[in-house]
């Protein structure tokens, strides 16, 4: 129903830190942030696969598709993508910010 993602391409030195997400693929793009506690989602896209990487905090994702649920938790760094018609919660565990 997800499947874990990495970055197209990173790259770091003394001056900081660059992290291409992706490069094609995507017609939206959105920030969010969240306080720790809340709850979002509850729905699913029909025709939309979605992408996210956390900038900052922690999230427990819940995925259901035909009768069939999975948990995940994901921290600040991880990045995975939600395929369509599949319904998603996200519970805030801290303070996040996601794209």
């Amino acid at each position: 129903m997800i499947e874990i993602l990495k970055p197209d391409f990173e790259f770091a030195d003394d001056r900081g830190e660059l992290k291409q997400l992706v490069h094609e693929g995507y017609k939206q793009i959105n920030v969010v942030r969240s306080k720790a506690g809340v709850f979002r989602g509850g729905h699913c896209h029909q025709f939309n696969r979605e992408a996210f990487y956390i900038i900052e905090g922690s999230i427990e994702l819940t995925v259901r598709k035909d009768g069939a649920e999975e948990k995940y938790f994901f921290q600040a760094g991880s990045m995975f993508a939600i395929d369509e018609r599949v319904y998603h919660d996200f519970h805030f565990l801290t303070d996040t910010i996601l794209v």
